[in-house]
C-alpha cells in the first residue's frame, strides 16, 4: 500500500519541524554538546524505533563528523561495551528514557547520572535533541521514506 508522505502532503508543518530541529541544534551547540554526540543520541533513538531512513542519513552525518564504524556497530549495546565515554552514556541513557517515558524506574536513573555530568542546559539540549529525532522517525516511519541505492558500499 502506498503511504501518504506525510512531510509532502503537509508541508507548512514539516517546515516548522526543520526550523524547530535548527534551534535545537543551535540550543545543542551553545550548550557545548559535541555534534558527535548528537549524532550518537539521533543514531540510538532511531535505532529504538526502528527508523531505517534516519539511520541511513544520522549514520551518514556520524561519519562525516568523525565517528568510528566501530562504535556506530556497537551502538545497540552501548552498556555493554568501554567505547563510550561517561557523558555519551549518560546522554544515551536519557535518550532512551525521552523515547521511552513510561519506564518512570530508568528515566529517574538517567537522569540521575546526567545530572552527575552534565549542565542544566546539556540535559535540556540531549533532551530537545531526542524529542526532535523522535518527531521525525515517527514522519518517516510512518511516511515509509524509502533508503535506496547502495551508497556507501
Amino acid at each position: 500500500m502506498q503511504r501518504v508522505y506525510v512531510d509532502k502532503q503537509s508541508p507548512k508543518a514539516y517546515h516548522a519541524m526543520v526550523e524547530a530541529s535548527a534551534a535545537v541544534r543551535a540550543t545543542a551547540a551553545d550548550a557545548g554538546l559535541d555534534r558527535i554526540l548528537v549524532e550518537l543520541v539521533n543514531l540510538r533513538v532511531s535505532q529504538l524505533n526502528g527508523c531505517a531512513y534516519c539511520l541511513d542519513v544520522h549514520t551518514r552525518t556520524a561519519l562525516r563528523e568523525g565517528e568510528t564504524t566501530r562504535r556506530l556497530g556497537v551502538l545497540a549495546a552501548w552498556r555493554d561495551t568501554e567505547l563510550f565515554t561517561p557523558r555519551e552514556r549518560a546522554a544515551l541513557a536519557l535518550a532512551e528514557a525521552t523515547t521511552h517515558p513510561a519506564d518512570a524506574a530508568a528515566q529517574e536513573a538517567a537522569y540521575a547520572a546526567a545530572r552527575e555530568l552534565f549542565s542544566d542546559a546539556e540535559i535540556s539540549a540531549v533532551i530537545w535533541v531526542a524529542i526532535t529525532i523522535n518527531a521525525f522517525n515517527r514522519v518517516s516511519i510512518l511516511s515509509k521514506h524509502p533508503v535506496r541505492g547502495a551508497q556507501g558500499r
